[in-house]
This record gives C-alpha cells, sequence and structure tokens, in this order.
C-alpha cells in the first residue's frame, strides 16, 4: 500500500509552483491608482518649494529693473496758488454777492460795506476843498488891497513929509511953535508904519498864495484839499470789495450780512484753478540724478487711473526741516542722522480732466535718465 503525502495527510492546500515561484507585477503595483495619489502630492510639494522662490524672484527682479532712472514719492499734495481777500476799509458788511465754492472772475463783485459813512467824508472833503478855494481867493483879495494899502500910505507920507518941511522952515524964523512941529514929525512916522503894516499883510498874503515845487501850478491848500477828497472817493470806492484774480471762493464762512469787516483782515480765499503745481517731498539720496526740466508722471489719490504728465519746474533750496519754526540743532551732542526731504515743485504740463483741489495727495514719479 502506498504511503501517503504529508501535505494531504495535514489538510493544507498545496500551492502552485508557477504562483510561488512567481515574482510580483512591480508594474503595475506603481500605476495603481493608490500609489499615484500617494505620489502627487510630493511633486506638488517639490514644485512650491522650486517654483515659488523663482516666481517671486522674477517680481523681484522685474520691479527692481523697472524702478531704474526714475524716482518716485507718494509725500506729495496738489498746490494752488491762493489769494486772502481783504478789507481795506473798515464798516459792517450790507451785502454779500458770492458764496464757498462759487467760481469768480477777476473785477467781479464779491460783497460791499456800507458806503454811507465814506459817502459823507465825501461830501466833508468836497466842502473843505471850496473852504480852502475861497481862502485862495480872499488871499488874493487881501494882495491887492495890500497893494492900495501901499499906495495910499505913500501919499500920506508925502504929504506928511511936505508939511514937516514947512513946519520946518517956520521953526527956523520962529514962526510956529513946538506942538506944531512936533505934530508934523509924528505924522510922517505914524504914515511910515501905515506902509510897512500894508507890506508886510501883503507879503504874508503872496506867501499863502505861494506854489510849492511839489505841485507847481496849484495852491498847497487847494492841493491839500483835493487829496483829501480823493482819499475820501477812496475809500468809498474801496467799501465794493472786487476779485483780484479769477478762481474759486474758500473760505467765506466769516462772509456774513452785519458782520463787522476790519482792515486788512482776510475774509476769505480766492483759489487760482490755472495755477495748480505739485509739491514732491523726496529724498536727499533721491535727487542725485534729479534735474529741472525732466519729465515726471502725476498721479492724484482722489481720482484713481487719472494720470497726468508734468516737468520738474524748480529743487527747493532747502530742506524742510531747515525752514521749519524751530530748525534741527545738529551740532548738539545727541544727534541722530535723519534722512532729509527736499521739497521739488512739479509743473501740471496738461489741463486736468477732473478740477483740481489744493491738498490732495499724489505720487510723483520723475523720470531721472530722460534728457532734461
Amino acid at each position: 500500500m502506498a504511503e501517503a503525502d504529508p501535505a494531504l495527510s495535514t489538510g493544507a492546500a498545496t500551492p502552485d509552483a508557477s504562483v510561488v515561484n512567481a515574482a510580483p507585477d512591480t508594474d503595475y503595483a506603481d500605476n495603481s491608482p493608490d500609489q499615484a495619489d500617494r505620489r502627487s502630492p510630493r511633486w506638488r510639494r517639490l514644485l512650491l518649494m522650486i517654483g515659488l522662490p523663482l516666481l517671486l524672484a522674477a517680481a523681484v527682479a522685474f520691479w527692481w529693473f523697472s524702478q531704474l532712472g526714475k524716482e518716485s514719492t507718494d509725500n506729495a499734495q496738489i498746490r494752488q496758488d491762493s489769494v486772502a481777500v481783504t478789507a481795506q476799509v473798515t464798516g459792517p458788511i450790507a451785502e454779500v454777492l458770492v458764496k464757498e465754492g462759487d467760481t469768480v472772475q477777476a473785477g467781479q463783485l464779491l460783497f460791499r460795506i456800507d458806503p454811507a459813512p465814506f459817502r459823507l467824508t465825501v461830501q466833508q472833503a468836497d466842502a473843505a476843498l471850496a473852504s480852502a478855494q475861497a481862502n485862495v481867493t480872499a488871499l488874493s483879495n487881501v494882495a491887492d488891497l495890500s497893494g492900495a494899502d501901499i499906495a495910499a500910505a505913500r501919499e500920506d507920507i508925502a504929504f506928511a513929509q511936505t508939511r514937516l518941511e514947512r513946519q520946518q522952515a517956520l521953526w527956523d524964523r520962529g514962526f510956529t511953535t513946538r506942538a506944531d512941529y512936533d505934530a508934523a514929525g509924528h505924522a510922517v512916522e505914524q504914515a511910515r508904519a501905515r506902509m510897512r503894516a500894508a507890506e508886510a499883510r501883503q507879503i504874508e498874503a503872496r506867501a499863502q498864495l505861494a506854489q510849492g515845487p511839489a505841485v507847481p501850478g496849484v495852491n498847497p491848500q487847494i492841493a491839500s484839499a483835493r487829496a483829501a477828497r480823493a482819499e475820501a472817493e477812496l475809500s468809498l470806492t474801496r467799501s465794493e470789495i472786487r476779485a483780484p484774480s479769477a478762481g474759486r471762493i474758500a473760505q467765506a464762512d466769516r462772509l456774513q450780512v452785519g458782520e463787522m469787516a476790519t482792515s486788512g483782515l482776510p475774509l476769505l480765499q480766492i483759489v487760482r484753478q490755472d495755477a495748480a503745481y505739485v509739491e514732491a517731498n523726496f529724498k536727499e539720496t533721491q535727487l542725485g540724478g534729479m534735474r529741472v526740466g525732466q519729465r515726471a508722471r502725476i498721479e492724484i489719490d482722489a481720482f484713481p487711473g487719472m494720470s497726468l504728465t508734468g516737468h520738474v519746474s524748480s529743487i527747493g533750496a532747502g530742506t524742510g526741516s531747515e525752514f521749519s519754526i524751530l530748525p534741527a540743532q545738529n551740532a548738539t551732542g545727541n544727534w541722530v542722522k535723519v534722512t532729509q526731504r527736499v521739497p521739488v515743485r512739479v509743473a501740471i504740463d496738461q489741463r486736468s480732466p477732473r478740477d483740481l483741489i489744493a491738498g490732495l495727495s499724489a505720487t510723483v514719479t520723475v523720470f531721472t535718465e530722460e534728457a532734461d
């Protein structure tokens, strides 16, 4: 009887030799979906570790090369020339013809100060002028009368002198009294005194009628009265305050009817619309290649997307701290070096499509490599 197989006696299945000796299919294992999912995050991480620094480096390089040949600053503001309108005479405001934000032209009437007191002053000046003219006429008459008095005094002197000579002859022969002789001499002296008084009055009248070299052809009294009247007329004219230039009204809060206008005190501002420019405060380290005349680009924060062209019109003569109320004292022991800023004025070369407002923030770029 044949001997039983041990494998069969234990009940274990006999493996197929082809299956036991076969090598695993590695290609099939690597291409399985599970293996691909596990391998994908590794490639992504590797791509981020290499690509992201390269992208950042490229962006930095692009920014660096784009900044070559130009200097930029966002420390810039729109500036516009403005005129402070002040009253040149003092008085209550009687009429206001403009309001905040209005556009005015040069010479346009802004407001009126009560003109009644100034009209009275003009009338007083007219009266003073008439009085001066009458006084000059009276002085001319005095001079003429003094001339007549001088002629009469001369006749009196001649008559008194003749009488004195007759009394002298009679006195020598003893036919007159001492009293008559002395009376004749006294009459001569009185006639001479009257003539001297008439001559003095004539000299004084002619002196008051004289014309000074400062106002040739006009008596000083009349010239003074005319100047006083012109001053009164000027004050009346100045009771109407007109715009010294074209622009927009600003800071007109105090311009109210009944408000007392004081001479020399500003009541409103006129901002000139045709004189806008940009004041850009560049760092001192940015001024090496900057020159007057170089092209500039102006971007205003209030109007995104709007860009204006301009040019450098001037570079400040001093830093901002140099002209401050309390300049830095760098000679002290506790000195800290601070990068200074210099104001650079940039003129606007094109008309803005939007109305510019003084004080708006802006970004200015100056192309320093371009020919100035």
